[in-house]
């Protein structure tokens, strides 16, 4: 174990070739002006206060403090420039240092984004994969429903058949979306087997306003995904049932920023660049928002709290959160 340590903290500084600590001289110039600055101060000390004949006790103490004072000065003054170039010195080798760390993380990160370990591959793939099952799921269902039904069913073409008016809409006759429903519909499938979930969505496609928003919210969270964001992933904070109802009533800004719970920093910074590059998504986002904005407007008078709190927590209502708050609607 102590050879493999003394092998990587030699290689540590070849790779970097900054960490060792520059060996200092034993002796610089400083210490040679101050030796030779001593060494004639004692010269001329001895020469012409020495010399001349013997002093009493007061005399040779002034002696002494002529001859070492200026010797002391000589000396404080060269330890404090020695002292001064180390850390120059030292401040410059931790500025390379510093410099030399944040090349290597930049490098490091780059290498990174093209690569990725076997493992971290895998696990990225477990996250994105339960992160999509929605959006798979909605997706599928969409395509299924698009389709032509087609049935070898005997056509009944008698004249006692049951038709309907002239110019009545099927959806006309379909009895209306419960509140239960239209919320489950809102959240989407939770997965590809979720049956209460494909049949809420059905009915909801089949009522003409609910429609609209579940369609435009699908448009959105297909093209949030693009960016990696999923709503299964953003954790907001909730808000109030009062908060919610003045929304449907028409509050806006400060008054209801309540709703604009989304507090996931990369979401709204990728959703507020994908808003300003991408016209087809700014269109998208801007028409589901208004459709949310009528929805809640129908849905609030008869909703209880409860509902409201349910309908909150729905993956169209934190798509609502996230891009209100970046369109400034909670401003």
């Amino acid at each position: 174990m102590s050879g493999q340590n003394s092998d990587q903290d030699t290689e540590r500084p070849t790779q970097l070739g900054i960490y060792d600590r520059p060996a200092q001289p034993a002796v610089t110039g400083i210490e040679i002006a101050a030796l030779a600055l001593s060494a004639i101060w004692l010269v001329i000390s001895v020469v012409f206060l020495v010399l001349p004949g013997s002093q009493d006790g007061g005399g040779f103490i002034v002696t002494l403090l002529a001859v070492f004072l200026p010797v002391a000065m000589i000396w404080v003054a060269a330890t404090a420039m020695r002292a001064s170039r180390i850390m120059r010195e030292e401040s410059e080798r931790l500025q390379t240092a510093i410099d030399a760390i944040r090349h290597a993380y930049v490098t490091q990160q780059q290498r990174a984004a093209s690569t990725y370990e076997p493992a971290v591959g895998r696990k990225l793939d477990e996250i994105a994969q339960s992160a999509k099952k929605t959006e798979s799921a909605v997706a599928t269902f969409s395509t299924a429903r698009n389709e032509p039904v087609r049935t070898n069913a005997p056509q009944n073409t008698s004249d006692d058949q049951t038709t309907l008016a002239l110019g009545t809409p099927a959806e006309a006759i379909a009895p209306p979306l419960t509140r239960d429903v239209f919320i489950r519909a809102l959240n989407f499938p939770e997965t590809q087997d979720d049956a209460r979930g494909f049949d809420a969505l059905r009915l909801a496609l089949k009522d003409r306003k609910a429609s609209k928003l579940v369609q435009a919210s699908q448009d959105v969270l297909t093209l949030l995904s693009q960016e990696g964001i999923y709503m299964d992933d953003l954790r907001p904070d909730m808000a109030r049932p009062e908060v919610w109802r003045q929304f449907a009533q028409g509050a806006r800004g400060r008054a209801v920023a309540a709703l604009g719970g989304i507090r996931d920093r990369s979401s709204l910074a990728l959703t507020a660049a994908r808003m300003k590059q991408d016209p087809i998504f700014r269109d998208a986002a801007h028409h589901f928002l208004r459709r949310f904005d009528h929805m809640i407007a129908d849905f609030e008078p008869d909703a209880s709290d409860a509902d409201l709190t349910a309908m909150g927590e729905t993956r169209t209502a934190r798509a609502f959160m996230l891009l209100g708050r970046v369109a400034g609607t909670f401003d």
